[in-house]
């Protein structure tokens, strides 16, 4: 269904999902050498994700649709984890050094969760 769609209309989607993504980190991790780069490093994922999945024999029309809805699904895996971003973000800025960076098992299962049931609404809608 969405491989049937012309391919700029899935890089704008894809270029779309980067850009909600990163804002949504940006204002969740207010850390600003991390909003500088964290944008940078996400094309650079993306780009080889795409081209690893086409040179496997993958679309490339497939591969955008999957790294535009994993993305959505990162961004509302890791939406009950924001305040926990903002507060140690702040205590990074102070100064202050944890051992131990306590994620809560439950937000990680969430989150995974998100991305696995995000992937595979893009499988079902590129097929």
């Amino acid at each position: 269904m969405l491989t049937s769609v012309a391919t700029e209309w899935l890089w704008l989607m894809a270029v779309i999902a980067l850009v909600i993504h990163c804002s949504a980190m940006a204002r969740w991790v207010p850390v600003q050498k991390f909003w500088m780069v964290y944008p940078f490093i996400w094309v650079l994922c993306g780009t080889g994700a795409a081209a690893l999945g086409v040179r496997r024999g993958f679309a490339l029309a497939e591969m955008l649709v999957m790294c535009s809805f994993a993305l959505i699904g990162l961004t509302i895996g890791m939406f009950p984890t924001r305040k926990l971003f903002v507060r140690w973000a702040h205590e990074s800025n102070t100064g202050a050094t944890r051992e131990r960076w306590d994620y809560p098992r439950s937000h990680l299962a969430f989150c995974v969760v998100s991305v696995i049931v995000m992937l595979l609404a893009a499988m079902l809608l590129t097929r």
